[in-house]
């Protein structure tokens, strides 16, 4: 039976929402599913090969998805049902004839799990994205008709554009885990704003300090200052970087300390706006990025990192960083247990092979480069 507008707007309107889910496109597969009476609904969004695994999404109702791990393992190999021609419907019988019945995809894999009928198209994006629709039925049903096909064929355009969203979605989030990584490995705590000031997001780092108290806090979801005199100042900062979040404006930057009532190192404090794209809009966007460094967190980086970015041999590239850390020769040669002349000797290896003669380029050598990041 041919779909009602409302019908088809419906299951148009589930098939974007898919990139959103936490299962991309389930419930989009579930519907299309039940409507053409198939066991199963597929979205292999990439292809399994020698090299690398599979990612599929499986509708199967109350049905147990059975031997997936096979087909991205082993079958993928045996599968004659691909290779379809680009952005159109078909079907196994259409395309292969009775070699679909002989084949072993289906006498091994498709059987037992009473697959018979299959249709399905594979989608290639503009950007290079390779993704398979496949919808099976069973040795119950009959085999799939036109109607099924034009239904299949009109949902394939819409499905086409939400997988490269898709696509850009997971290549931004990617991007993002990134970055938000590379500020986690450097001890810094990231606190976004939203445009009302109100806290967004923070990483785990901010989450410890904001916990601490010690020196900053979180009061009805806003980042405060603990000293009243330095939280006014920071207020006002937040305020300006807000009042700065114009299209057109550049980012507004701002840094102060914050005092800390255990008496320990102030905080470095800086205060970043994050003006809106030409075509935002809605509500509770990153406004305002503040970042937050604690002066007595040391860094970890890496011994073998030091070691490969330097040349220097592991005992060496461990004086290094505890120097970089801000450790005398004497402290670090203890922290090492090592003897002082033993660290005097690794120390001139160490100038010798960068090209440095003072312990302080060596730290300043250090602490720009690239060991911090990993």
């Amino acid at each position: 039976m041919p779909l009602s507008l409302a019908e088809f707007s419906e299951l148009v309107g589930l098939i974007y929402q898919g990139p959103l889910e936490s299962v991309p496109f389930k419930s989009a597969l579930e519907s299309i599913r039940r409507l053409l009476r198939a066991n199963y609904v597929t979205l292999i969004l990439r292809p399994p090969s020698s090299n690398r695994s599979g990612l599929m999404v499986n509708a199967s109702g109350d049905r147990p998805v059975e031997r997936e791990a096979d087909y991205s393992n082993y079958y993928y190999a045996f599968d004659v049902f691909v290779g379809l021609p680009t952005d159109h419907v078909v079907t196994a019988e259409e395309l292969l004839g009775r070699r679909w019945r002989d084949s072993e995809i289906y006498q091994q894999f498709l059987r037992p799990v009473d697959v018979l009928h299959a249709l399905g198209a594979d989608i290639h994006t503009d950007d290079g994205v390779e993704c398979r629709f496949r919808v099976a039925r069973s040795h119950a049903e009959v085999n799939f008709s036109a109607t099924d096909k034009a239904i299949c064929t009109a949902l394939l355009p819409h499905l086409k554009r939400a997988v490269q969203i898709h696509s850009q979605l997971d290549l931004i989030e990617s991007e993002r885990k990134l970055l938000a990584g590379t500020v986690d490995r450097m001890l810094v705590g990231t606190i976004i704003l939203d445009e009302r000031g109100a806290i967004l997001k923070t990483n785990d780092i901010a989450r410890e300090m904001v916990r601490a108290g010690d020196g900053i806090r979180e009061v009805t979801g806003a980042m405060q200052a603990v000293g009243a005199g330095e939280n006014r100042e920071l207020q006002r900062l937040i305020k300006q970087a807000l009042g700065g979040n114009r299209a057109d404006s550049p980012a507004i930057i701002e840094a102060m300390s914050i005092t800390r009532p255990s008496g320990r190192g102030k905080l470095g404090v800086l205060i970043r706006s994050n003006p809106p794209g030409e075509w935002s809009e809605g509500q509770r966007r990153p406004s305002v990025a503040v970042f937050i460094r604690d002066p007595e967190r040391r860094s970890e980086a890496s011994v073998e990192m030091v070691r490969r970015l330097f040349d220097l041999t592991a005992a060496e590239a461990s004086l290094a960083i505890a120097l970089a850390n801000g450790l005398t020769l004497e402290d670090a040669a203890g922290q090492l247990g090592i003897r002082k002349n033993t660290a005097r000797a690794h120390l001139r290896s160490i100038f010798s092979k960068i090209g440095i003669t003072r312990q302080t380029t060596l730290v300043r050598t250090l602490l720009s480069s690239v060991i911090w990041l990993g």
